[in-house]
């Protein structure tokens, strides 16, 4: 069977025992960084199986060996980084081949990036939408807020720490002034939520160095939300 494991975003104590298992049982582990996940097999002194990367511009041929090791009766791991493989990460394209040729598969869940951001965020979670990485073009990236302006869920997509500033004003001149929260680094030791309205938030980071991984969160089109 593939298993897909979710891993810590940051603290490993959130490592679930399920995937734990997982890992000590598989044969072959299909990763995004072998190193990274060899850093956490270590950690847990869990015994290093068959490792190969399973990244953006492998995936076909990658797909077709991690299939055929399944069929022929290895237990299998599909894991990335940090968070759920196949969230804004290729291995999707893994889990719908297994789906689409009838290869056993179960997800093992654990930490997400994107539920961690939501709340802590704290806007509202009754509907909210997930858009991974935003386009890099000043014009395309205000296109890709207006996509969103009208709706009324809460807006949550990944960023790049260098970026940030200009994606905070950028959701600012699209969506207008509304209540938003810039997660970094979230479940590690310099973990940070700033919180306030984009045009607070556009200051507040418009020349800061940021270190570590962000998502940004923004309520929805909503008159409770803006200001």
């Amino acid at each position: 069977m593939l298993h897909v494991v979710a891993t810590p975003i940051g603290n490993l104590g959130d490592l679930s025992p399920r995937a734990l298992d997982a890992f000590k049982s598989a044969s072959l582990i299909a990763c995004e960084d072998t190193r990274r996940t060899w850093q956490l097999l270590a950690h847990f002194n869990i015994p290093r199986p068959e490792m190969i990367s399973y990244r953006q511009g492998n995936e076909e041929r990658t797909t077709r060996f991690v299939i055929d090791a399944v069929r022929a009766g290895r237990e299998t791991v599909l894991c990335s980084d940090g968070g759920y493989p196949g969230i804004s990460d290729p291995g999707y394209r893994l889990i719908r081949s297994c789906a689409k040729e009838g290869v056993p598969y179960e997800v093992i869940p654990g930490a997400s990036a994107v539920n961690v951001a939501l709340l802590a965020s704290g806007l509202s979670t009754s509907s909210f939408t997930f858009r991974g990485f935003p386009p890099r073009g000043p014009g395309a990236l205000r296109n890709w807020f207006a996509e969103d302006a009208e709706k009324e869920h809460t807006l949550i997509c990944y960023e790049s720490p260098f970026r940030i500033g200009a994606t905070v004003q950028a959701a600012l001149d699209a969506l207008g002034d509304r209540e938003a929260a810039v997660c970094i680094e979230l479940t590690k030791l310099h973990e940070r939520v700033s919180r306030g309205f984009l045009s607070d938030l556009a200051n507040e980071f418009k020349d800061a160095k940021v270190k570590g991984e962000v998502a940004l969160v923004i309520a929805g089109s909503n008159p409770k939300f803006s200001r």
